[in-house]
């Protein structure tokens, strides 16, 4: 027996109450309420029969929908691309970089090139410190709208980054940059009569999904984080805390607490820099920085057991890590 009032929403109810979720700053239900639009959807596309009599199996219900009426196959589509990228949305603000890449690569596989999924992606793999894939994601928004601000932002923190990263011939070592088909940036230059500013650029799309203040903010983040990036290079490591704290408040980020807790090492906030490490482990559990850096803020507060125990953790992911295998032997004569 289905709960009440459960097949009394639509989709497209759904994903207005998970827009204003996160527009209140309720990420998690917002994420649930989208999935629960996604779930609908897919029920719709396999729920009905196919016809009686068809050797091998039977059509879905969506196969056969786009075969008598061939918009509503895309209009469906772009339903579910939408969903999936304001879900990434989600994730992004929680941090679950991972879960937001997926989402994006979904929704992108549905209608390629939507700007939304390519930024939020973009974002996703800058947090990741996965460069290249993100200078990739800035660059092909460029060419779907070149005139959105977040991408020329994001191309110049990656080139930077990539410059530091891999030299003068970072180029040479980037993925494909794929072309966008003038289809594509015909697309997105006008609102989609199929779902109003999905997936448009965000000038015209102020009113659909998580809004771009969410994106802004997601910018504005990473942009502290480089300043707080670049104090650190400077020796100081107090200004540099305040970047990075400002940074967090926009969004929460693995890179960013592991960032600040090797100032607070630097500066001998122990307690602090074991409270970072744990906060990226609940985002990302397996993080090599997070586990080093508590272990050694753990080691300076005398809690030997518990520094073994994240090294250990650590050498099953990296087991030839030297630094890591070094404090180990410092820890056993401890």
């Amino acid at each position: 027996a289905s709960r009440p009032g459960a097949m009394a929403a639509s989709p497209g109810a759904l994903r207005r109450a998970g827009n204003e979720e996160f527009r209140r700053g309720q990420y998690g239900p917002a994420a649930a309420l989208y999935t629960r639009a996604l779930e609908l959807l897919e029920a719709a596309g396999t729920a009905r029969p196919g016809p009686a009599g068809r050797v091998g199996g039977r059509r879905s219900g969506a196969e056969l929908r786009s075969r008598l009426c061939p918009g509503a196959g895309e209009a469906a589509a772009e339903e579910r691309s939408v969903l999936l990228a304001n879900r990434a949305a989600c994730h992004l603000k929680d941090g679950a970089c991972g879960l937001c890449v997926t989402d994006c690569s979904s929704a992108l596989e549905l209608v390629p090139f939507g700007i939304k999924p390519l930024l939020r992606r973009a974002a996703a793999y800058e947090a990741l410190e996965r460069y290249r894939l993100a200078y990739v994601d800035y660059r092909t928004a460029l060419q779907v709208d070149c005139s959105i601000p977040a991408a020329h932002d994001g191309v110049n923190r990656m080139t930077k980054a990539l410059l530091e990263q891999d030299g003068a011939n970072w180029r040479q070592k980037l993925p494909p940059i794929p072309t966008v088909p003038v289809s594509a940036q015909t697309r997105w230059s006008v609102p989609s009569a199929g779902a109003p500013g999905a997936n448009a650029p965000p000038a015209a799309a102020q009113r659909a999904g998580p809004g771009e203040n969410a994106a802004a903010g997601t910018e504005r983040a990473q942009t502290l984080k480089a300043e707080g990036n670049e104090l650190v290079k400077k020796g100081n490591h107090k200004k540099a805390v305040e970047k990075y704290t400002e940074s967090l408040k926009l969004n929460q980020e693995c890179a960013t607490y592991t960032n600040r807790a090797l100032c607070y090492l630097t500066l001998k906030q122990y307690k602090e820099a074991v409270q970072d490490c744990t906060e990226a482990l609940r985002l990302d559990p397996k993080n090599v920085k997070a586990l080093y850096r508590r272990a050694q803020a753990l080691k300076e507060l005398k809690d030997y057991k518990s520094s073994i125990a994240d090294i250990k953790s650590l050498l099953k992911t990296e087991p030839k890590n030297t630094a890591a295998l070094r404090l180990l032997q410092e820890l056993n004569r401890a």
